[in-house]
């Protein structure tokens, strides 16, 4: 990857869900995307513990303790103007990112510019106050706040994303393939073989 690589940002936390930050933040590096991961108080080298969710047919998902994810860049360095677009991926860490007014601060500012968001991550994208009058999916259970930030729930199958805009959202990972195709297209890049 070069240096001049075209910069994107992805914020973490601790029990962000292991499929939805690991799969995307490797698929992006592929391509040739420079990703940096923050997370409050936290410096590059320092890391987030990850959950594992999954779906084994009881009412909601079941939680495992997943991997240690490195950070690697250092959240109070950074600049929101340094990068074209925002990854927020789910699990339990958007819950308490979203109590950080630095972190809404960051959602804030790409509310205009490609943003994939996934799972839970919708409760950053409400909390931010950026999802009025555009069409989002989340994880079932978020629902209730997508519809309360003014939004129009997408309730698509967990395998399906929707784009509104900029925006990219999925209910969870197994929509990888559908979220991570939309959202590199936002970004103006394709993938052909």
């Amino acid at each position: 990857m070069a240096d001049d690589a075209v910069k994107l940002l992805m914020l973490a936390g601790d029990y962000v869900e292991d499929y939805e930050i690991m799969v995307p933040y490797q698929a992006l590096l592929m391509l040739g995307y420079k990703v940096d991961v923050i997370s409050p108080g936290k410096k590059a080298g320092d890391s987030v513990i990850t959950a594992i969710h999954d779906f084994e047919g009881a009412q909601t998902y079941s939680e495992k303790r997943g991997h240690n994810f490195t950070l690697n860049a250092t959240f109070e360095d950074v600049d929101t103007d340094d990068y074209i677009g925002l990854v927020v991926p789910g699990g339990r860490a958007p819950e308490h990112l979203r109590m950080n007014p630095r972190v809404i601060e960051i959602v804030k500012a790409f509310a205009d510019r490609p943003l994939a968001a996934i799972c839970h991550g919708a409760q950053l994208l409400a909390a931010a106050d950026i999802i009025k009058g555009r069409k989002v999916s989340a994880y079932p259970a978020c629902r209730p706040e997508v519809e309360l930030a003014g939004a129009t729930y997408a309730d698509i199958p967990v395998t399906d994303a929707v784009t509104d805009g900029e925006l990219v959202t999925a209910p969870a990972w197994p929509a990888h393939p559908a979220w991570l195709a939309q959202f590199i297209t936002v970004l103006g890049a394709s993938v052909s073989i």
